[in-house]
């Protein structure tokens, strides 16, 4: 409890000052109520999240939603700061002025305007709605990403091949199960003939599927369905009494994607054919830059693929391509990633602007990249964690098709 008690200070002292912009406006005992006892109940809140999981990153659909709360009042507080501290600084500079102007030998500080404070507020609601928006609708707001791929190296049978990717389910996030329900269906209606999932099949524990394997179940393609772990997966958020617990749990989210039908590469790979001709899908646990789980081993998963077969990698974490796909001696054509989620929040217009403060942490988050003759696909999430919901970058399937270069018109 001691390491939260300076940030749910911090808390208190800015919604005392943001209080100024609202008392500008409104006068009498009702707006204080109300302000301050809303302000109550999410510190309560939080205070109930703490002593309830500990700290940990072990939580439920319902601990997310505190989050989402705190994070849809707290936000739009630090807009109004911004704007309300420029003011103050305004403010000290006349007060300043005026008293060694002489017009008045004692300091004295201007008036907060209510123009100002109307200004921070209605800047404020912007984030505030959005953030509501994003919990309530945002999370299923489901988008179909369509690329087309050119590639030399693919044999002239697979012209044409469609490839349908979904990452970062974050089962024990959902709580619609209608909604998931759909999501899954338009994936089946795209049509792929082949469709691969790129991890984060949980939030931590496999019992989280226990509710959703019949409905991702029904996921069907020509070629099957294939599958790699992400680093939430292996349950390394959680703390377990035995190890062998850990070992258990995993093992179990291993049957049930095998029970779903889901075929689950771990540093593998496998010969898709199509009259008479291949290409090979490779599937490597999960490996990323920083703290993240370094059980990919992408030698082992390429063992008795030649450099001259077409590829496509499936890796969970984006910095695996920029650390070692890309310059892998093997010349891996294409790579499905996801794991950053677009970081659930961001501006997206075709065209115009795409950014995310994800970009900040990943040099690859969003959308198709091609460096050095390799190309990198990252899926922007299928669900959801800690924030239930999503602004701006909204959940994805994604749907490409392959396509020899010389038949590109």
């Amino acid at each position: 409890m001691l390491r939260w008690i300076i940030p749910i200070v911090i808390y208190i002292l800015i919604d005392i000052y943001v209080y100024q912009a609202f008392r500008t406006l409104w006068k009498g005992p009702i707006i204080k109520w109300l302000y301050f006892g809303s302000s109550a109940i999410i510190i309560g809140l939080l205070i109930y999240l703490i002593v309830n999981t500990g700290g940990s990153r072990r939580m439920s659909a319902g601990s997310m939603y505190i989050i989402g709360i705190f994070i849809a009042f707290f936000f739009p507080k630090i807009v109004v700061i911004l704007v309300m501290f420029l003011e103050d600084i305004i403010r000290l500079l006349i007060g300043f002025i005026f008293k060694f102007a002489g017009e008045d030998q004692t300091f004295h500080l201007p008036s907060r305007r209510k123009f100002v404070s109307t200004v921070a507020l209605g800047i404020a609601a912007i984030p505030f709605t959005s953030l509501i928006y994003g919990m309530v609708r945002g999370k299923y707001n489901y988008k179909v990403h369509e690329y087309t791929l050119e590639f030399d190296t693919l044999p002239a049978a697979f012209d044409g091949y469609k490839v349908t990717q979904i990452s970062d389910v974050h089962s024990g996030s959902f709580t619609n199960k209608e909604k998931i329900k759909y999501a899954v269906d338009l994936v089946n209606q795209q049509q792929g003939d082949l469709i691969l999932f790129t991890g984060d099949l949980v939030n931590n524990l496999a019992t989280e599927m226990d509710d959703w394997k019949e409905v991702f179940g029904s996921l069907t393609a020509k070629d099957g369905v294939f599958s790699v772990l992400g680093n939430h997966d292996y349950g390394d958020y959680v703390q377990w009494e035995t190890e062998t617990e850990k070992v258990k749990n995993l093992d179990d989210l291993k049957a049930i994607q095998k029970e779903m039908g889901w075929n689950l590469l771990l540093n593998e790979n496998r010969t898709i054919t199509r009259n008479g001709a291949s290409i090979k899908l490779v599937g490597v646990e999960n490996w990323g830059i920083g703290g993240f789980k370094k059980a990919g081993d992408l030698d082992k998963a390429c063992e008795g693929v030649e450099t001259s077969d077409f590829k496509i990698l499936m890796s969970h974490d984006p910095s695996h391509w920029q650390e070692q796909v890309k310059t892998h001696p093997k010349n891996i054509e294409l790579t499905l990633s996801g794991h950053t989620h677009g970081m659930q929040f961001g501006i997206e217009i075709p065209g115009l602007i795409k950014w995310s403060p994800v970009k900040y942490r990943y040099e690859n988050w969003a959308g198709i990249y091609k460096e050095l003759g390799s190309t990198l696909n990252v899926n922007r999430g299928f669900g959801y964690l800690a924030y239930p919901g999503r602004v701006g970058i909204w959940p994805e399937i994604s749907v490409i098709t392959l396509k020899q270069t010389s038949r590109i018109t």
